[in-house]
């Protein structure tokens, strides 16, 4: 049989249920509490109402919010790369090269360095609030090699993406044509049953629009959905392509026209903004503003991964978007909960409503807003995940 928790005295809770608390997108409550049986928020209320429970948890009128919701990250690698970091930040500008570098040291890692890696940058995600993160392949870039990440990726999430897509593999450069073959055949094959999701880094240097639509469009024929990078460093197709496909997101969105806004914002696809790779490339911010103004969906992540944003911080992001992008706090926390479960198609986490899991994220803090307001400082004094206190 399974337990039950009621957390009290939480000064203010962020539910993501505008139907609750102050009827705001984050529907938030003050003096409030919350009930967990097994694994699922129960009930939500005033704290002098809660309902008796096996185990009460005073929150000491500090802030609950729901767990983070990272849905683009990049966890399973080989090596680092310090030294290109070091060398961008004394004067030489990011391109998608710099990723074969990691690709070498990712084919020279064994299973069990690659999955310490992930373990590690996981556990290192969830103290900082994260309980829900999809990660993906792409520094394999063989058949062998991308399905042995997805692997790997499969025993620790099931938000798993196959990006054989991330560039063209080193040893097919001049022969793209061949190389994307690869990616929609053989590779997908042996891809598609341990993941969820299908992704392209379609951007100059890496795949063009028509190369995009043939890589996503075998992957919904294998039952992977999709998901696209789009418009980081340039202007683009990516994220037309991405609303025409009724892909979950279009994840960067660093240049937009006027014409990709107007379709994020009349679709489904998810506009999902990674501040992580600005502040570590020193490119422009995304323009959140303009597509919250224009109606668009907004996630957050981090885009943890070693080469553009080595970073599992989502709170650092929500500060960084606050600060530079144009958010509000409300709209920042909202983003990397309920935005990142959209980005995810999910409704099941994201939000502390009965019937979805009960992932739970204790401030150190009277508000949310001192995620954004304290940059840096770490704040988080509590996580649980699926009930279960895991921090």
């Amino acid at each position: 049989m399974s337990s039950s928790t009621v957390i009290t005295n939480i000064a203010a809770l962020v539910t993501n249920d505008p139907s609750l608390g102050d009827h705001s997108p984050l529907g938030l409550a003050r003096d409030a509490a919350v009930a967990v049986e097994g694994d699922r928020v129960v009930w939500t209320g005033e704290s002098s109402k809660a309902p008796a429970t096996d185990n009460r948890v005073d929150a000491g009128g500090r802030a609950v919010l729901p767990g983070f919701v990272d849905s683009h990250s990049h966890l399973l690698f080989g090596g680092d790369r310090t030294e290109e970091f070091n060398a961008r930040m004394s004067g030489r500008p990011y391109s998608a090269g710099g990723i074969r570098t990691t690709v070498a040291a990712t084919r020279a890692a064994s299973d069990a360095e690659l999955e310490a890696g992930l373990v590690r940058y996981l556990a290192e995600a969830l103290r900082q609030g994260t309980t829900t993160f999809e990660t993906k392949s792409g520094y394999g870039l063989t058949t062998a090699d991308e399905s042995r990440a997805l692997r790997v990726a499969a025993r620790h999430t099931d938000e798993v993406t196959f990006l054989g897509a991330h560039i063209v593999a080193p040893e097919l450069a001049d022969d793209p044509a061949a190389y994307v073959g690869l990616v929609t055949g053989e590779m997908l094959d042996a891809c598609a049953p341990h993941a969820r999701w299908i992704d392209v880094f379609c951007e100059q240097g890496a795949f063009d629009g028509d190369q995009a639509r043939a890589i996503l469009t075998a992957g919904k024929a294998r039952g992977l959905h999709p998901r696209i990078h789009a418009n980081q460093l340039s202007q683009g197709p990516g994220v037309r392509l991405a609303v025409e496909l009724d892909a979950a997101s279009a994840d960067h969105c660093t240049h937009l026209t006027d014409a990709d806004v107007d379709a994020l914002a009349n679709s489904r696809t998810v506009a999902t903004l990674l501040p992580g790779a600005e502040f570590s490339t020193r490119a422009p911010w995304p323009d959140a503003r303009r597509l919250l103004d224009a109606g668009a969906t907004v996630a957050l992540s981090t885009d943890c991964n070693p080469g553009s944003s080595f970073t599992s911080s989502v709170p650092f992001c929500i500060a960084l978007a606050v600060r530079d992008m144009g958010m509000t706090p409300d709209e920042a926390v909202w983003s990397a909960t309920a935005g990142g479960a959209a980005a995810l198609r999910r409704d099941d986490v994201g939000r502390l409503t009965p019937g979805a899991y009960a992932d739970l994220t204790l401030l150190d803090a009277p508000s949310h807003v001192h995620l954004a307001y304290r940059p840096g400082v770490p704040l988080v004094a509590g996580v649980w995940r699926r009930g279960v206190r895991v921090h």
